[in-house]
């Protein structure tokens, strides 16, 4: 059986796709600068020459990451597999994600040399590695730019007075959370909708924008945007955000302040709804069909790189090796949420978690297991963006904007990214702090982004909570990111134990502790919090406080 999908072939890509009928690996080259391009593009990145062609290169790679797969499957290629990240030889900046083969993956280990193989399928050649026959070993690719050095690619602020300060937050909501509710999504948004604007003290005629990410329904990651809410509530907005580029899916908040600051708006609806529990079980009963069909534009998926997981368990492997960090170093974060959750009658996961349970919880794709996901649910969370002039009069205290971090410095490529952290986090931390007098030890509580246990660790080195490379001291016990710790670390479970609202949950609960709403949770004395979403594709990241 052939693999599925295949690669869509392109006028861009095929000469890659199909080198494989001679037997001989090409890339993308510069003409000018000499320069291998990855994926194939119109123009050079690096001098922008136009003057591109394919090169045929020699075929040998570093093995810069990789995974051994438990989970996930794809038709032709069963779990488990290896999904590798090799550097070419001629330019080590180019890194293909593949797959290694004939080999005994215990064997393996970064910095192997590797060639390649070419499998046949269909009208496309996959080309897959295996170790050369006599031993080798070379250097390890290097970063573009270093961790450390993030923070000299951030442009300075183009004006002394801030947007962020023209907006606050006045109103959350959330709709109930479980799995598999089996309701309609638009059900879940409008009830999150419905108890945020009452939040706020407003009604659906005061909300003039609606903001979402992303406007879509797909795969239970929506409800269809700002165009079925509209349909659902009959609103006249002036002005409308929704769409996957853009600072993660706390971005809806971003734009939404933006929005306020322009005048463009007064009161924003931000929202985000997922039901991916609910859509799973009807498909396993035959009554939703996944999107897609045999051929895809990715140069992840024929690999079975089917899932995030995936990329960041790639660059948690180089963390690991870098670094010295350990799977008891996640372990400590997945148990910290699993605490908190079990004072959050919210949450979906409540019961006690030992370190015992979760290295021995069914292994995804090292050095990922259960416990290191977060949990598919059905719910929706709301929250209402106001001008801060408005906000005087809602009924809760404000929550204020202090500053935001959106900038893009390193490559938005899942696979030729940065090397051992999430990718987009450690530009649009950096970006943050350049945005206000406020420093780490001025933070509260952080609710980071927890998709895996790895995002959290990106981001807690990122923002500084920890040295870069020094998570696995800052997290050994937990005690740091306790409630009584030195961060307090996604009080209400995050989304390992609470369930998986992209983010948006994570900003309910930065509320939630501002105000001092958090019950048993509640975190003493909370006034600034750090909040952030995403990573992997455009993320950002917010700080907010309780005094103007």
């Amino acid at each position: 059986m052939s693999r599925l999908p295949l690669p869509q072939l392109t006028f861009d890509n095929e000469f890659f796709w199909t080198s494989g009928a001679d037997g001989v690996l090409r890339i993308q080259e510069c003409g000018d600068c000499k320069s291998l391009i990855h994926p194939p593009q119109p123009i050079c990145r690096y001098c922008s020459s136009r003057n591109l062609g394919p090169r045929e290169v020699s075929g040998r790679a570093v093995l810069s990451a990789f995974t051994i797969n438990e989970r996930f499957s794809i038709p032709g290629l069963s779990a488990p597999y290896v999904v590798a990240q090799v550097a070419i030889e001629e330019d080590p900046r180019v890194r293909l994600t593949t797959n290694i083969i004939e080999c005994d993956p215990a064997d393996l280990e970064l910095g192997r040399v590797v060639e390649v193989v070419f499998e046949q399928n269909e009208d496309v050649w996959l080309p897959l590695f295996r170790p050369t026959a006599s031993p080798e070993t070379a250097p390890l690719p290097e970063d573009e730019i270093t961790p450390q050095d993030f923070g000299r690619f951030v442009r300075p602020m183009l004006t002394t007075e801030k947007f962020e300060d023209a907006a606050a937050i006045t109103g959350i909501g959330a709709s109930k959370m479980g799995r598999r509710l089996m309701v309609s999504p638009l059900s879940l948004t409008v009830d999150a909708c419905e108890a945020a604007v009452a939040d706020a003290g407003l009604t659906f005629a005061d909300i003039d924008g609606l903001s979402t990410y992303p406007a879509m329904d797909a795969m239970g990651m929506g409800e269809g945007g700002v165009t079925a809410l509209e349909g659902a509530l009959g609103l006249r907005p002036t002005w409308i955000n929704g769409g996957m580029d853009t600072f993660g899916p706390g971005g809806s908040l971003i734009a939404a302040v933006m929005a306020v600051a322009t005048g463009m708006a007064r009161h924003v609806l931000c929202f985000r709804t997922l039901w991916e529990a609910t859509f799973s079980q009807l498909m396993k009963e035959g009554k939703v069909s996944p999107p897609g069909g045999t051929r895809v534009n990715s140069w992840q998926a024929p690999f079975g790189a089917t899932s995030a997981a995936h990329t960041l368990a790639l660059n948690a492997q180089r963390h690991f090796h870098r670094y010295g960090t350990t799977k008891e170093t996640l372990g400590w974060i997945a148990l910290n949420q699993r605490a908190n959750a079990a004072l959050n009658p919210t949450a979906i996961y409540r019961e006690p978690m030992t370190m015992d349970d979760y290295l021995n919880a069914r292994p995804i794709t090292t050095p990922f297991g259960l416990y290191d996901c977060d949990v598919p649910c059905d719910g929706a969370v709301a929250v209402v963006v106001s001008a801060v002039e408005a906000a005087a009069d809602a009924p809760k205290p404000p929550v204020y904007f202090e500053a935001v971090g959106t900038q893009i410095i390193e490559r938005t490529d899942w696979d030729q990214t940065t090397l051992t952290h999430e990718p987009q986090v450690l530009g649009q931390a950096a970006h943050l702090w350049t945005r206000t007098s406020l420093r780490p030890a001025d933070v509260d509580v952080a609710q980071l982004y927890d998709g895996f246990t790895f995002n959290c660790l990106s981001w807690l080195e990122a923002l500084g909570f920890c040295g870069i490379g020094e998570a696995k001291d800052f997290l050994d016990g937990g005690a740091a990111i306790a409630r009584d710790g030195v961060i307090p670390l996604n009080t209400h479970g995050g989304q390992l134990s609470h369930g998986r609202t992209h983010g948006m949950g994570l900003v309910h609960e930065a509320v939630s502790q501002l105000r001092g709403e958090g019950g048993e949770r509640q975190v003493a004395d909370a006034r600034v919090a750090v909040v952030s979403s995403g990573g992997l594709t455009p993320s950002g990241v917010m700080l907010l406080r309780t005094t103007t």
